[in-house]
């Protein structure tokens, strides 16, 4: 017997983010106040290997199976979701969640989708509680000093000719004396950095500028970062440090591996690309990068192009690994000296169509299973020029989003 599943337009609502059912908030995709959360979960699996792309999609085209579709509303987003945190190595589980209820928000339009034979559910408004506890920090896999060693190490290999670029990651770990409120985590998120993609699946929690992938019908979209500096909280001084970016050769450098990787992986399942010459400067409320929209129209196939075929194609990219792939794999796995997990890796939704949007999971942390505790990430794109000191500022700017947002107790 088939599940019902049911989606229908929304009259006005609290902003997405402070939405709230019965169900604990599970999910969540958000830029700008649109998007998706999800609550509860229907169904849930994780995947790994090298197959792992595939095998989420047989997993949901097999859910899919079992679900009578009711969809009034129509368009990207609307219907089934699926939730997907890609691990970032193969040997790494990769994490699968369709929620029970989806809120979904795009401009002035918003709508519900839910399973089971329940009417619509009840939604009400929800003010994030005070965050309780004491929170602390301590260094990860490897501290400040022995982190920029990695990097000199790194900066070596390049110079001898071992490769291009290498990305090295580094983590910092967070403890609470209490449950950690992954509400207040996506609403201090959402609420600060607007231009990011807000995301959680299966507690991976975070704030990514870049978009991995786009499929909407058959126009595919991503934007790749590479190049940053950080901001100085001065908008004249700003406007010159963004100047100097955009002009400096060891960042133009770094993004230009990371587009071109982005545009070969690209090329194979589309009939045109447009790649722009230069790129624009992104500013964060942190951070300023290196931008590049590449965009594309998909081939027209016997077989058609969903999304999983692209983020097989697309990762890892040179943005968060290096250029060649396989000669920087190598040398994060030998100096990282840590276990990335689903941080670096492919995070989004999936509809039932295989369009979707999918992110790189980058300022972002993996809550423990007490939730008392968070691993928290960032990395620095690393090539002959590189600075060991000036990197280590860099990857603390960027782990600012995820501790400023732990450390918030207002």
């Amino acid at each position: 017997m088939p599940t019902n599943i049911t989606t229908e337009l929304l009259g006005a609502h609290p902003a997405l983010e402070f939405a709230a059912t019965e169900l604990e908030l599970t999910t969540s995709w958000i830029r700008g106040g649109d998007g998706l959360i999800g609550f509860g979960e229907w169904r849930s699996t994780s995947v790994k290997g090298k197959n792992r792309f595939a095998d989420a999609r047989k997993w949901w085209h097999e859910q899919l199976a079992t679900l009578k579709i009711e969809n009034s509303v129509h368009g990207s987003g609307t219907g089934p979701i699926l939730f997907s945190s890609f691990a970032f190595d193969s040997a790494e589980e990769s994490k699968l969640v369709i929620p029970e209820i989806i809120i979904g928000k795009r401009g002035d339009k918003s709508w519900i989708t839910w399973i089971g034979q329940r009417s619509s559910p009840t939604i009400s408004d929800f003010k994030g509680s005070k965050s309780i506890g004491e929170i602390s920090f301590e260094s990860g896999a490897l501290n400040d000093v022995a982190w920029k060693e990695s990097v000199a190490k790194a900066v070596s290999k390049i110079k001898n000719g071992d490769l291009e670029k290498v990305v090295l990651a580094r983590d910092l770990i967070a403890r609470n004396t209490e449950v950690i409120s992954k509400r207040n985590l996506i609403t201090y998120l959402s609420a600060n950095y607007p231009s990011t993609w807000v995301f959680m699946v299966a507690n991976l929690i975070g704030a990514t500028p870049e978009l991995l992938v786009r499929l909407n019908k058959s126009l595919v979209t991503s934007r790749i970062l590479a190049g940053t500096i950080r901001k100085s909280g001065d908008e004249a001084k700003d406007l010159g440090l963004a100047a100097s970016l955009a002009k400096s050769s060891k960042d133009l450098e770094e993004h230009e591996y990371a587009v071109r990787s982005v545009a070969e992986a690209l090329a194979p399942y589309c009939s045109s690309t447009n790649v722009p010459e230069s790129p624009f400067v992104l500013h964060l409320a942190n951070v300023m990068h290196l931008a590049t929209d590449v965009t594309g129209v998909v081939n027209d196939a016997t077989t058609p192009i969903d999304i999983f075929t692209l983020i097989a194609s697309l990762h890892p990219s040179a943005a968060v690994c290096g250029t060649p792939t396989e000669t920087a794999s190598a040398v994060i796995n030998e100096l990282e000296e840590m276990n990335r997990g689903r941080y670096a890796g492919p995070v989004g939704w999936v509809d039932a169509r295989g369009d979707g949007e999918i992110g790189i999971a980058l300022r972002t942390g993996e809550l423990s299973d007490d939730q008392k505790s968070m691993r928290i990430f960032s990395g620095c794109g690393i090539v002959a020029g590189s600075n060991p000191e000036d990197e280590l500022a860099e990857s603390q700017a960027k782990l600012s989003p995820m501790r400023t947002a732990l450390e918030m107790r207002e």
